[in-house]
């Protein structure tokens, strides 16, 4: 089995390519819980509510890795939940990075927010390039410093699909 997470700030194209490349490869993708909450609870989150939703994205991710698909797209990880956790509350549970840390990936996807035009969304709070500029770069900054399997991606929203596609076309005829 490969696992390959799909991340970067708000408004990358993380889910669309998640859908797309779950068409293509007839693949398993998990998806962001912290949508799925909001909705269900119709208001913003707070800081009570991160080990819960944090706690429900890992269950997801290890149900889904416990069906051993050949290739499983994440569109989130613990690493969003961490980071959100701190951009909003300045504080993170510290199990969240514990937990994180156990998890193998085979690719991470980073995606740029340079390339991609914002799209309004009642769950985004991050209108401004810059910010999501500054949460890539958190994201970007933790992964080098564990040293993930990154692959950068950026321009329009078809360089990126080509670019992952043929990441996951490699990684799955490799071994």
């Amino acid at each position: 089995m490969k696992v390959v997470l799909v991340t970067g700030p708000e408004s990358a194209g993380k889910s669309s390519l998640c859908q797309a490349l779950s068409k293509r490869f007839n693949a398993p993708v998990v998806s962001e819980y912290v949508r799925e909450f909001i909705e269900q609870q119709q208001r913003d989150t707070c800081y009570a509510d991160i080990s819960s939703i944090a706690k429900q994205q890992l269950h997801n991710e290890l149900s889904a890795r416990a069906q051993c698909p050949p290739l499983l797209l994440l569109d989130t990880n613990l690493l969003s939940n961490k980071l959100w956790s701190e951009t909003l509350f300045n504080d993170c549970p510290a199990w969240i990075e514990a937990a994180l840390l156990e998890q193998h990936y085979d690719l991470i996807a980073l995606l740029s927010p340079a390339g991609i035009a914002w799209q309004a969304d009642p769950q985004r709070c991050q209108p401004e390039l810059a910010q999501r500029q500054q949460f890539h770069q958190q994201l970007a900054d933790w992964l080098s410093g564990h040293q993930q399997p990154v692959l950068h991606l950026n321009g329009c929203w078809q360089s990126r699909y080509q670019a992952l596609e043929s990441a996951i076309e490699t990684l799955l005829h490799a071994n």
